[in-house]
């Protein structure tokens, strides 16, 4: 059982608060975090041909999936303001989805675990905007994170079950 005395981001009295962050050491930090947007088939094929009518999809959810990592602090609102300085997003094709993988660096008092999962959401909501058109039912699901490294706490990846 989880005690508020446990609990970071809330004050005494229960209240939200921003984690004081200042006399953490400065440290290489990275994240990489996933999701699946499922679509069918035949939307695939659009994709690969770069045939659906708004465009060329998998460049928008990339050019999507780096600025919102950017954005994180903008959207979720006890998120420290990092300098990010990498973001990668990988977009795999698959028969009836895409595969999204962010991947964020910094070297910062704080880790960078919600950008790559701000990232790989924000660039899947961008593929939904392109292939709504074609395709209503397109979903995103599976959104987790996948591992970090740095800071207190070290390495962690999720376990084979998870990361699946």
């Amino acid at each position: 059982m989880i005690s508020p005395g446990d609990l970071t981001h809330v004050d005494e009295h229960g209240a939200a608060r921003m984690v004081d962050v200042s006399g953490k050491d400065v440290t290489a930090r990275t994240a990489t975090a996933r999701a699946r947007f499922v679509t069918t088939p035949e939307v695939m094929a659009l994709l690969r041909r770069d045939g659906l009518p708004k465009g060329d999809a998998i460049a928008v959810a990339r050019i999507a999936g780096i600025a919102a990592a950017k954005r994180t602090p903008d959207l979720v609102p006890l998120c420290h303001p990092v300098a990010l300085h990498g973001v990668t997003v990988d977009l795999e094709l698959l028969e009836d989805g895409v595969d999204i993988t962010a991947t964020t660096r910094t070297a910062d008092r704080t880790g960078v675990e919600m950008e790559a999962l701000t990232s790989v959401v924000v660039a899947g909501l961008a593929l939904y905007d392109m292939v709504k058109a074609v395709d209503r039912s397109a979903r995103l699901t599976d959104v987790r994170l996948l591992a970090k490294a740095g800071g207190r706490s070290g390495e962690w990846t999720a376990s084979e079950e998870n990361a699946e």
